[in-house]
């Protein structure tokens, strides 16, 4: 009996201060298979960025993948970037280990958060914020 060729998708994970988005398509991303986030796993607004909700939106949206097929992924994490941070949110790490935890494999990570090349002026006057 022929081992299962394994099929592979996307897992794209948005990461802000704000909330965690995990979004699994194909590997074109023209198909979506799974979206959750931090917010669909929480009542409370204020606890969508934690990293808690990541994994349960995590665990979720790795479930319905093996669901429909999927048997490994590879990532693509993204913070705001431009002229907003540059880092991920404290989403972004529990959310991938919740995918590895569901029975997801785990193929290539790469980081697509979009880099400023001084095209915009950054928002907040010549001082800054003031608070």
């Amino acid at each position: 009996m022929a081992e299962k060729k394994p099929k592979w998708g996307v897992a794209h994970i948005y990461s802000s201060v704000n909330n965690t988005i995990i979004h699994i398509t194909d590997l074109t991303g023209a198909e979506t298979i799974a979206r959750y986030s931090g917010g669909m796993a929480t009542s409370r607004s204020k606890d969508k960025g934690m990293a808690y909700p990541a994994m349960q939106a995590a665990r979720r949206a790795g479930m319905e993948a093996l669901s429909r097929g999927i048997t490994g992924v590879h990532l693509r994490v993204r913070a705001q970037g431009g002229q907003k941070k540059k880092m991920p949110g404290q989403g972004a790490q529990p959310a991938i280990r919740a995918l590895v935890r569901a029975g997801l494999r785990i193929g290539a990570i790469e980081d697509v958060t979009p880099i400023a090349h001084d095209g915009c002026r950054k928002k907040g006057g010549r001082r800054g914020r003031r608070v």
